[in-house]
């Protein structure tokens, strides 16, 4: 007999109820440093006590809620120093599974790259032209996707989750930039093919220059 983890439905209402979160603290919506009490999240969002706590201890987890001692939970804060440490860590860790990645991705991965980056560019179009919502968030996941990618072929699932950590850290600068009409489209797109270039070239030292390059523009004004 097999036996078989029946997944909660407590589960599937936790996972909802983050990605909700996590959006509206990305987008702005829930503010950095805002006190998050369970009962007005629970008519906001929907779910149980125990799925809202629960939700709140993964997304602390991930960095994005910070839970104060006996004073229960608020958003993480957003300031220039946040900004410059999540840079850091990113460029750091990225450099590593990008290596990793040029050295182990087979032409599958390469193929992948390509895609991810072509939607890249089509999403990218799409909020330049006109910068609402819809258009912002399937930028904001072209954005992931592409940056993800660029990673997968490192073999090494620790790497990919902190990648997956961070970089849901860094959106709220990214999507602020967005906002505030503050991201230079032509110097992304030029910095995006070179990447992808150096790349798909096995060129390691060019990609990761490149790469801290991209990261580094959204501690900038222009990025």
């Amino acid at each position: 007999m097999i036996f078989r983890r029946e997944e909660k439905e407590d589960d599937t209402v936790v996972t909802m109820l983050a990605s909700a979160l996590r959006r509206d603290i990305s987008f702005g919506a829930l503010q950095p440093n805002q006190k998050l009490k369970i009962e007005a999240l629970r008519q906001r969002y929907g779910g149980s006590n125990h799925s809202m706590r629960e939700t709140l201890r993964m997304l602390s987890a991930e960095g994005l809620v910070e839970a104060t001692a006996q004073r229960g939970f608020r958003v993480t804060s957003a300031t220039e120093e946040d900004l410059r440490d999540i840079t850091l860590v990113r460029s750091q860790m990225e450099r590593v599974a990008l290596t990793l990645a040029i050295a182990h991705g087979d032409t599958g991965w390469e193929g992948r790259v390509i895609a991810a980056h072509h939607a890249l560019r089509k999403a990218e179009d799409r909020v330049a032209r006109d910068p609402d919502d819809l258009t912002a968030l399937e930028w904001d996941e072209a954005c992931r996707a592409f940056s993800a990618t660029l990673i997968e072929a490192c073999h090494s699932p620790r790497l990919i989750d902190l990648h997956r950590k961070f970089f849901d850290q860094s959106r709220r600068f990214r999507l602020a930039l967005l906002r505030e009409g503050r991201l230079d489209f032509p110097a992304r797109a030029a910095r995006q093919r070179a990447l992808l270039d150096a790349v798909l070239a096995r060129d390691t030292e060019t990609a990761v220059a490149i790469l801290d390059q991209d990261i580094a523009a959204e501690l900038k004004t222009g990025g």
